[in-house]
């Protein structure tokens, strides 16, 4: 495609990749953390195949439409090597898995969840 736009008078550069303050999410334990925390911040987990195309394009959308100024916690779960929190993760907060995932915690619970595509289709500016 870049071939294509030199040849064609196309100057697009690439675009810089941003960067998210991610948490990663190992250890069982931080889930009763993240419960608490999400008393007073909401937290928000995205629960990512690492071995999946389709996990690994619907984190690029989300990484790229996220905005990075909003007031919440994000936890990154790399559920093919920490399947046992990712596991927990379903039976603490009742969600069924699904990859990818993502689950958004206020005051204890899952206010909404979402999974493939509609994870972007999430306005988390209605949950800070």
């Amino acid at each position: 495609m870049i071939m294509f736009g030199k040849l064609f008078g196309g100057s697009k550069e690439p675009k810089e990749k941003k960067i998210l303050a991610w948490k990663n999410l190992t250890e069982v334990p931080q889930l009763d953390e993240i419960e608490k925390l999400s008393k007073g911040k909401t937290q928000v987990i995205f629960k990512h195949s690492t071995r999946c195309g389709i996990s690994s394009m619907v984190m690029n959308q989300f990484i790229d439409a996220f905005d990075v100024d909003s007031n919440l916690d994000l936890y990154y779960l790399d559920l093919l090597n920490y399947r046992e929190v990712s596991n927990e993760t379903g039976y603490k907060f009742q969600v069924m898995h699904q990859s990818p995932q993502l689950l958004v915690i206020k005051n204890g619970v899952v206010v909404t969840h979402a999974s493939h595509g509609a994870i972007n289709e999430i306005d988390l500016t209605k949950f800070v």
